[in-house]
């Protein structure tokens, strides 16, 4: 069942936005904009890397590594921030003049998350002097202290909670440290490698101690690009400060000032660059690039993104969109058996608080999707587990979370209760993920559970979708939609206008067997707009003539080129 709840409104004027259309407005006002220059996203507005703890003495480090030739190892992630955040410093580092700058991306089937002992072996291996994480390291205590046991520097970039204990590395960049005053805590990995960048930049324009290196050349805002898609990707919340890096990225790809794997990326996918928004990133861009590290390797991703051959970045982005059909292909087959075991549950009344799912066929590289996906539609804190390898006792598990349930924090209960029932866990408020012994599942899932249940007083009966309300008939046009595309950039924590409505159905039309075009009318008979419905079919609207209350997004729709708007149907209420 999805229910709906409106979004509240302060009616006050938005200041320095009275020349905004009242619609925009409402959908600022209803997310907290009070000022314009909230809306104001030039680079000049952006936070002041003054007050990131640690970046100054990273800089530093990272300098004097390059400038004494050391053979510096960038460490990332195997998701698209990982990805973007692992290019970003390589090109960078070698841009300024390092003359030793490698990466190395943990396989997740052999090494897991993180800067691990076996990893830093690795390194050893190929005599690594000084390593630089991105997107990760918060957590790697034993790791860090393999590196410095080995005669290894260690710099940690991350953004991910830190633990009690922080790894005794040289020299931590994160704004979410105790002692943070910085003004955006939910950047990105890519976020935070970008700031770091541009301390390493300043410091080396009055560093005089190695005349081989030189930030002359340097122009980090070329960069941007890899900046915005790493951030919308990760899902963090869209602060100020993250939508000012965001729409500067968009600009670049807009133009097609971008780097080429970026450009082969929105060909494979079948997407207008010069119409790029956060939405492509999120949904069409994302995607191709996060499957290479799901299913695979991430290095195909890292190889993309470093390439300035545009030949090689269309081959990459055709190999990368293939694995990107195999996941579709996996994950559409674990969402089957998932959605099969959630409908039990609900037709017996058994759903609990918390949902844990596992099956032994199950992808450790797609239970991520899986766990959103569920989460939506049942509004509960999901984790999806995973066998770790074949015949392992140990399984990987990926959590979601709701609204005002805090699953890193929950993870941070449950172990601090049950010593030894988590072997390891990391993450943040909405997102986590967890290794445990296959034989724990069902203590552990009882015990967040608990955990839930103490949390939350009643949780959602049904889907809870929030709505900005009705469009007024006048502004259901394609002005109006286009202005909304403008007005962004939207995603997490500074969502995409949604808005509910009655309309007449004047026709439906399946397409594809599982999609729905439909034609709407206006309850005052003025107008008849086009709308489409993904993944509902025909028989679950009423017949014609009836009216239909729907959930909606307002849509440039492109055919032929000829632009008009489009509705597009979200849900059914």
């Amino acid at each position: 069942m999805v229910r709906i709840t409106r979004r509240e409104v302060n009616n006050e004027p938005l200041v320095g936005g009275e020349h905004l259309p009242p619609l925009i407005q409402r959908i600022y006002r209803a997310r907290g904009i009070q000022h314009a220059d909230q809306i104001n996203y030039s680079l000049n507005k952006l936070s002041h890397a003054d007050s990131m703890p640690g970046i100054d003495h990273a800089a530093e480090l990272i300098i004097e590594a390059a400038g004494q030739h050391k053979k510096i190892f960038i460490v990332g992630d195997f998701d698209a921030d990982g990805a973007t955040a692992t290019a970003l410093m390589v090109r960078v580092l070698r841009q300024i003049g390092a003359a030793q700058v490698y990466y190395i991306v943990p396989n997740r089937f052999d090494y897991g998350y993180g800067l691990s002992r076996a990893l830093v072996d690795e390194l050893a291996e190929q005599d690594c002097e000084f390593i630089i994480t991105v997107d990760n390291g918060i957590s790697s205590t034993t790791g860090v202290r393999r590196a410095r046991e080995l005669g290894m520097q260690v710099v940690i970039t991350d953004h991910h909670l830190p633990p009690d204990e922080l790894p005794s590395a040289d020299a931590i960049v994160n704004p979410n440290l105790k002692n943070s005053q910085f003004g955006s805590p939910a950047l990105a990995g890519v976020g935070v490698a970008f700031y770091l960048l541009t301390r390493v930049i300043s410091q080396l324009k009055i560093n005089i101690d190695y005349n081989h290196l030189s930030a002359d050349s340097v122009n980090l805002s070329q960069y941007l690009d890899l900046v915005a898609l790493g951030t919308v990707a990760d899902v963090v919340t869209l602060d100020h400060n993250n939508r000012i890096l965001i729409e500067a990225g968009l600009k670049r790809l807009r133009h097609g000032v971008v780097i080429p794997g970026l450009l082969a990326l929105c060909e494979v996918a079948g997407c207008d660059h010069k119409r790029a928004d956060a939405q492509m990133l999120a949904f069409m861009l994302a995607p191709r690039l996060n499957a290479a590290g799901r299913l695979q390797d991430m290095g195909v991703g890292i190889e993309l993104l470093l390439t300035d051959d545009v030949e090689k970045a269309r081959r990459l982005a055709e190999e990368l969109n293939s694995i990107n059909k195999q996941r579709k292909a996996i994950q559409a087959n674990m969402q089957d058996m998932a959605d099969s075991v959630i409908k039990s549950l609900q037709k017996a009344d058994k759903l609990s608080s918390a949902i844990c799912l596992y099956h032994r066929r199950w992808h450790q590289g797609v239970v991520g999707l899986l766990a959103s996906k569920v989460k939506e539609y049942t509004q509960r804190p999901v984790v999806a587990f995973a066998d770790e390898g074949e015949d392992s006792e140990w399984v990987k598990g990926s959590a979601r979370s709701i609204d005002g349930f805090h699953i890193r924090d929950a993870l941070v209960a449950v172990d601090s209760n049950n010593p030894g029932l988590i072997q390891k866990f990391g993450g943040h408020a909405m997102a986590a993920g967890l290794t445990l012994k296959k034989d724990h599942m069902a203590e552990f899932k009882k015990q967040l559970c608990q955990v839930v249940e103490v949390s939350i007083n009643k949780l959602p009966d049904g889907q809870q979708v929030l709505s900005d309300g009705a469009v007024p008939v006048e502004d259901l046009s394609l002005i109006m939609a286009q202005q909304l595309v403008d007005a962004g950039p939207w995603g997490a924590g500074f969502e995409p206008p949604l808005f509910d409505d009655y309309f007449i159905i004047k026709e439906k039309k399946a397409v594809a067997e599982i999609h729905t075009r439909l034609r709407l009318q206006t309850m005052d008979l003025s107008k008849q707009i086009e709308a489409i419905a993904f993944n509902f079919i025909p028989h679950q609207f009423p017949e014609a003539e009836d009216k239909v209350h729907v959930c909606f997004q307002m849509q440039v729709n492109e055919f032929r080129n000829r632009q008009r708007l489009q509705l597009l149907i979200r849900h059914i209420v």
